[in-house]
């Protein structure tokens, strides 16, 4: 498999990639293409930007995408621009298809979906430095243009209920092998389970085996094999120790969990970054400098807290990434 976890939400089903192209086409936009008024704070106006500049801003149909989909209408507005709000389309393939096709100028993407799923790498590259840097490159030459990547690193975890790491003594994922065999139980779900990059190939990569029965195994009768959300439950509830989970869901903090160091490197990397049509940063490359200043705010720590927002608070995307971004100085109210 090469969709990313999260795009496992969005799914990538070629009819809806069309209905998306045909949106754009047409001269629509999604239902919601709402943002507040916005003025500028330390995202300042550009200095002699065309009355007339205009920006299209694209993003998948997921919490965590459309809150992102919306920082940068949001930032491209304050800065001066005339935005259209292409947000919340279906699937990361229409997504793409609108970048590649010029009906959208910038899209917030995952280093890790573009070389696995756009770039056909069979393999992701754990090193986060190392991963932006070869999906940098090979997308420079399809006219997209990389901008200065966030912490954030949407991939798989491992995460325990905070009070159970504690008394197991377990910070990382390697400290799994050292607990007794009866500790060893694990909350999956399915296609985590049976993906090239999943469960099975973390065993091993931490030196321990499924199905084994000695020493370095794990059970089969140690793993639950559920529902993404009854995941997240039934590692909260002690129905196992070890729960997969994504790095950036919001249920990690508000069911107390705790993520798990990948200390031996085993996930691929998913951090997210800007990315702009070359022709747009080429007329404008003044956006490099808004869009580089909010990049190293997006963490997973601070994206887990807007994505509960969202998803249990049933607040707007548009809204949660306003307060987000007043709060931190880089606009106004307008």
């Amino acid at each position: 498999m090469t969709r990313t976890p999260r795009a496992l939400r969005a799914s990538l089903v070629g009819g809806l990639a069309v209905a998306a192209l045909a949106l754009t086409g047409c001269g629509l936009q999604p239902a919601t293409a709402f943002v507040p008024a916005v003025a500028p704070g330390s995202i300042k106006h550009i200095d002699g930007l065309p009355a007339d500049a205009k920006l299209t801003v694209t993003s998948k149909n997921f919490t965590e995408q459309l809150i992102l989909g919306k920082i940068a209408v949001l930032a491209a507005s304050a800065a001066g621009f005339d935005v259209t709000d292409m947000t919340n389309v279906p699937g990361s393939v229409a997504v793409r298809q609108l970048m590649l096709t010029g009906g959208a100028d910038v899209t917030y993407e995952y280093t890790g979906t573009a070389w696995l799923t756009f770039l056909g790498n069979a393999k992701g590259i754990p090193d986060k430095a190392k991963q932006y840097a070869a999906v940098r490159d090979a997308d420079a030459k399809n006219g997209l243009d990389w901008l200065q990547p966030a912490p954030l690193n949407n991939t798989y975890a491992m995460a325990i209920r905070s009070e159970a790491a504690k008394k197991l003594g377990v910070t990382k994922v390697s400290d799994i092998a050292k607990l007794p065999v009866a500790d060893r139980t694990f909350c999956v779900e399915s296609e985590f389970n049976s993906r090239a990059d999943g469960f099975k190939p973390m065993l091993k990569h931490y030196g321990l085996e499924l199905g084994g029965s000695g020493k370095n195994g794990v059970p089969s009768g140690n793993v639950s094999i559920l529902d993404t959300g009854a995941v997240y439950t039934a590692t909260d509830q002690g129905k196992c120790n070890f729960g997969e989970v994504y790095t950036t869901d919001g249920r990690i903090n508000s069911l107390d969990l705790t993520v798990l160091d990948d200390d031996e490197k085993f996930f691929p990397a998913y951090n997210v970054a800007p990315v702009f049509r070359s022709a747009t940063l080429d007329e404008y490359p003044q956006l490099k400098e808004v869009f580089d200043q909010i990049s190293p705010k997006i963490t997973d720590e601070q994206l887990r807290k807007l994505n509960l927002r969202v998803d249990v608070g049933g607040e707007e995307p548009a809204d949660v990434a306003f307060d987000w971004l007043k709060s931190e100085g880089f606009v106004t109210a307008g």
